[in-house]
């Protein structure tokens, strides 16, 4: 029995899913283009696809598990027919209502009703819109949102932006937010049901989260004086306390190794040095468990 891992062909998360998952351990073999793929388990396949399909490819069964857009999700209204394993957190963006910066619009109280929005989510966008009891148009596209307003297709936008920085070059303004986004691990909820299949999806969830909790740390390395490890135990705790062992060739020189926050280097390494700390060594970790 075999599990198929949904994942996107291309786009803004392809690079970081890849990346993430080689740390993970689950290494990919495909060929360029491929549409499906080996992994390091040969129960694990992965097929390629659009971001915006996998939603419903895991909701369907087609995939047992697939990573995509929380925006993508919501926008397919499969949200309640998937199971939600793991923010990712990359891929950040926000969805928001936007309009040209002389309309004279600055907050959602001044869309009138029958004005029309041009949008590539057009089911969060009527959704928003319906809460508020407001009666707008949709107006779907499939890109270049941020003209729409000024060729007279439509008075607003509702768009998916990470700075902002696009929406003011084209001279737009920001109103409103609908949604904060992220990128998700899904689950099948039959898949999830499946006692086998449950066991190697937990497999992928351990370690896809041992990656994302090394991300952020370094393990750091160095020969300190033995009568100084007090102190210095006070200024790198670790995940469980300092692992100091012995130094064969000097009895007064011990060795040090601890996990620390990568935030924490710059001001860690001068305190070490100063309590006489030396060949001190920082590296990353691919993974922690």
């Amino acid at each position: 029995m075999k599990i198929m891992f949904a994942l996107p062909n291309k786009g803004r998360i392809y690079e970081p899913v890849m990346k993430l998952l080689e740390r993970a351990g689950l290494k990919i073999t495909a060929k360029s283009r491929s549409l499906f793929a080996n992994t390091v388990d040969e129960n694990i396949k992965v097929m390629f696809a659009r971001a915006r399909d996998i939603p419903e490819f895991v909701a369907d069964g087609i995939a047992d598990i697939g990573i995509t857009g929380y925006d993508l999700i919501l926008e397919r209204g499969v949200e309640d027919r998937v199971e939600f394993l793991l923010d990712l957190n990359f891929g950040y963006a926000k969805l928001v209502i936007a309009a040209p910066e002389d309309s004279g619009i600055e907050k959602v109280d001044d869309i009138k009703d029958g004005m029309k929005i041009a949008t590539e989510f057009p089911n969060i966008t009527r959704k928003f819109f319906e809460k508020l009891n407001k009666k707008v148009e949709i107006i779907e596209l499939t890109g270049a949102t941020e003209i729409a307003p000024f060729i007279g297709v439509a008075d607003l936008i509702s768009d998916l932006t990470s700075t902002g920085t696009t929406l003011r070059l084209n001279r737009l303004k920001v109103i409103e937010e609908i949604l904060t986004s992220t990128t998700r691990l899904i689950a099948n909820k039959n898949s999830l049901n499946n006692k086998y299949k449950k066991e190697k999806i937990n497999k992928i969830v351990l370690a896809i989260k041992s990656a994302l909790y090394a991300e952020k740390k370094r393990l750091i390395m160095m020969n300190a004086p033995k009568d100084k490890i007090d102190e210095i135990k006070k200024i790198i705790p670790g995940l469980a306390g300092p692992t100091v062992s012995e130094v064969l060739s000097d009895d007064n020189i011990v060795a040090v190794h601890a996990v620390v926050d990568e935030d924490e280097i710059f001001n860690l390494v001068p305190k070490l040095h100063a309590l006489g700390a030396r060949d001190i060594l920082i590296v990353p970790i691919e993974r922690i468990l």
